[in-house]
C-alpha cells in the first residue's frame, strides 16, 4: 500500500526566482491535458481502490505533477549542471543527454553543463575519467547514435567522494540516467548532500531495458528494445517454418522481469511459447514443457519459443558468481534449453532442426525509435523543470499517461514484474495458445 507520505517529493527550499518559462506558462489555459503545479495526479485509477482507501478526497495519495514551475529555486545564470549515465546500454541514452543540454541551454539559459564519463567512476579521482563540456553544438547529432557518448560502468562508488567532486566543481544540479541500482546510488548521493547541508538537486531519469522500475508506466528504450526483439522472432519463425520439425529458439533480455519477451512476442504474434521469470515451469513429465513442445512440433511441423534470460534459473545448476553491481550471474537458459530440447527429440527418435538466436547486445545498443526519441525528450524536459525548481532525490515518471515526480525511495522499493494474473500475461496466453502451467 502506498501512502501520501511516500509520494512527498523533497525540495531544497522555497522557489523565489521567476522562471524563464513564465511567458510560455502565462499563455496556457486550464485543460484536461494541463495539470496545474498545485494539483495532484492520483495514485489509484480504479473506483474500488479509491473506495478501499476510506479517506476524504484531499487525503487520497497523489503524485506531484511534473512540468515547468512559475517560480524556480536556482538562478540559471549562476547554475552549473552535471550529467551521468550508468548501467547497461539502452536505446535512448544519447537522446536524453541531448534533450537535457538543449533544454538547460536554450530554455533556462544554463551555460555550464558537464558530462561525467563512465558512470559513477567519472566522479572518483583514482579512475582519471575525463569530464566533457556539453554544449548544444557538441550534442546536436548524438541522438543518431546508439550507446552513450558519456560511456557507462557498473558498481557502487563512495557517495562522499562523489559529493566532494560536485562541490569542487560547483555543480548545483545533477542528472542521473540509469536503472534501479543507479537510482539507489543517486539516493545515496542526495542523502550525502542533505547531510552536508549543501544545495544540490539530484534528479533521475529512469533507464531500464527490462522495464522493471516500479511506478513508471514504461521506461525509455523499452519500445525500441521489444521492437528489435520482435524482428528477431519474425526471423526465427521463418527459419522454423522452412525446415522439417523446425524450432526457432529466441533468448531475450529480462533478468527478473519478462516484459521484453512478452511484448516482443505480441508484436509479431509468431511465438508459440513464451517463458518468463515470473511464471515457473517444469521441463519433464507428460505436461512438462518438453513434452508439450514436442507434440506441438509433431502436430504443426514447427514452433517458436521465446525465453527471457532470467526464466527457469531453478532448473539450471546454481552459481555463486556476481557482476560488478552485485547481481548474481545467471546461467544461460537459452543454451540450456537448446541442449534439453535436442536431447528430448533424440530420445523420441525425431528429426529436429533447431535455430538458436541470442540478440541481447544488438537489442541494447541500437538507437531509439521515434516513439522512444519523443519519450526521452519529454522525460528530459521534465527532469530539467524539476531540478531547476529545487526538487531532489526524485525521478521523472509517467503514471497513467501523465508525467509525474516520483520519490526515488519509492521507485527502488520493489521491482516491477509481469503479473501472472494481469492482462498482459493473459494476452500472451491468448496469443500463443500455450497452457497456463507446464507440469
Amino acid at each position: 500500500m502506498v501512502s501520501r507520505e511516500d509520494l512527498v517529493v523533497k525540495s531544497l527550499g522555497p522557489c523565489r526566482i521567476d522562471s524563464p518559462m513564465l511567458p510560455l506558462l502565462e499563455q496556457r489555459k486550464r485543460s484536461y491535458y494541463n495539470v496545474d503545479e498545485a494539483d495532484r495526479v492520483l495514485f489509484d485509477d480504479t473506483a474500488s481502490a479509491l473506495a478501499g482507501r476510506g479517506v476524504p478526497v484531499d487525503q487520497i495519495p497523489g503524485f506531484e505533477p511534473a512540468g515547468p514551475r512559475r517560480k524556480i529555486f536556482f538562478d540559471p545564470s549562476k547554475t552549473r549542471a552535471g550529467v551521468v549515465t550508468c548501467g547497461g546500454l539502452c536505446p535512448g541514452f544519447n537522446d536524453v543527454i541531448r534533450a537535457l543540454v538543449m533544454e538547460l541551454h536554450f530554455l533556462y539559459g544554463v551555460q555550464r553543463i558537464h558530462g561525467f564519463c563512465n558512470g559513477y567512476q567519472g566522479f572518483i579521482p583514482k579512475y582519471k575519467r575525463p569530464v566533457l563540456e556539453l554544449t548544444p553544438q557538441f550534442v546536436s547529432q548524438i541522438n543518431e547514435q546508439g550507446g552513450t557518448i558519456l560511456g557507462t560502468s557498473r558498481g557502487e562508488q563512495d557517495p562522499a567522494e562523489i559529493v566532494d567532486c560536485l562541490e569542487r566543481m560547483g555543480i548545483n544540479v545533477l542528472f542521473v540516467i540509469g536503472g534501479d541500482g543507479t537510482l539507489r546510488g543517486a539516493q545515496a548521493i542526495a542523502r550525502e548532500v542533505e547531510g552536508r547541508g549543501t544545495k544540490i538537486a539530484v534528479v533521475g531519469i529512469p533507464k531500464t531495458i527490462d522495464n522493471d522500475i516500479m511506478f513508471i508506466d514504461q521506461s525509455f528504450g523499452f519500445q525500441t528494445a521489444f521492437s528489435t526483439g520482435a524482428e528477431v522472432i519474425q526471423t526465427a519463425h521463418a527459419e522454423a517454418k522452412a525446415s522439417p520439425n523446425g524450432i526457432g529458439l529466441v533468448k531475450l533480455m529480462g533478468r527478473h522481469s519478462g516484459f521484453i519477451a512478452c511484448y516482443s512476442s505480441l508484436a509479431r504474434n509468431d511465438a508459440n511459447f513464451v517463458l518468463i521469470p515470473e511464471v515457473p515451469f517444469a521441463l519433464d513429465g507428460e505436461r512438462g514443457f518438453l513434452s508439450v513442445l514436442r507434440k506441438r512440433v509433431q502436430r504443426s511441423g514447427h514452433a517458436v519459443v521465446v525465453v527471457a534470460e532470467g526464466a527457469g534459473q531453478d532448473l539450471t545448476p546454481g552459481s555463486d558468481e556476481r557482476d560488478a553491481s552485485g547481481n548474481p550471474r545467471f546461467n544461460d537458459i537459452g543454451v540450456f534449453l537448446k541442449q534439453r530440447i535436442t536431447e528430448d527429440f533424440a530420445a523420441a527418435n525425431l528429426e529436429l532442426n533447431l535455430k538458436y538466436f541470442d540478440p541481447s547486445y544488438f537489442v541494447r545498443s541500437v538507437k531509439a525509435n521515434p516513439f522512444d526519441a519523443v519519450y526521452c525528450l519529454r522525460l528530459a524536459h521534465n527532469a530539467v523543470h524539476a531540478a531547476m525548481a529545487g526538487r531532489t532525490e526524485v525521478v521523472v515518471s509517467r503514471w497513467h499517461g501523465r508525467f509525474v515526480l516520483l520519490p526515488i525511495p519509492l521507485a527502488v522499493r520493489a521491482r516491477h514484474t509481469v503479473d501472472p494474473n494481469g492482462d498482459l500475461w493473459l494476452s500472451v496466453l491468448e496469443s500463443t495458445g500455450q497452457p497456463p502451467v507446464f507440469g
